[in-house]
């Protein structure tokens, strides 16, 4: 598997001002989630499948689940984007498809199509 991906300082720095507040209990490490949910969306792996240095694959689920639903995550893109200036609409798909392992042998059986 490649290296683990760990954000910067400076980094942090710039995504700090749009994490919501901490109600009751403190969140666990930000930059420990955060990177951690980096990592499994760059790599396309399931969330069981995080390194362990990164925490239990629950705690990056359940964090990038709840962000996701409050748009925080989105909040944090159109800010970054903003601060560029450009006048432009930027999209990032971290979406992906995979194919079952019986679709290449659809066309060979009776009745499929030629290609």
């Amino acid at each position: 598997m490649s290296e683990l991906y760990w954000l910067t300082d400076e980094q942090m720095a710039k995504l700090a001002p749009f994490f919501p507040k901490s109600h009751g209990k403190p969140r666990v490490d930000d930059r420990r989630v955060l990177s951690g949910i980096i990592f499994i969306n760059r790599n396309g792996l399931r969330w069981r499948d995080a390194p362990r240095e990164y925490g239990p694959h629950k705690t990056l689920y359940s964090r990038w689940k709840r962000w996701s639903e409050k748009g925080i995550f989105a909040q944090m893109m159109v800010g970054l984007a903003a601060e560029h200036g450009e006048e432009k609409t930027v999209m990032i798909d971290a979406t992906y498809l995979k194919a079952h392992r019986t679709a290449t042998s659809l066309a060979a059986k009776k009745g499929g199509v030629d290609a």
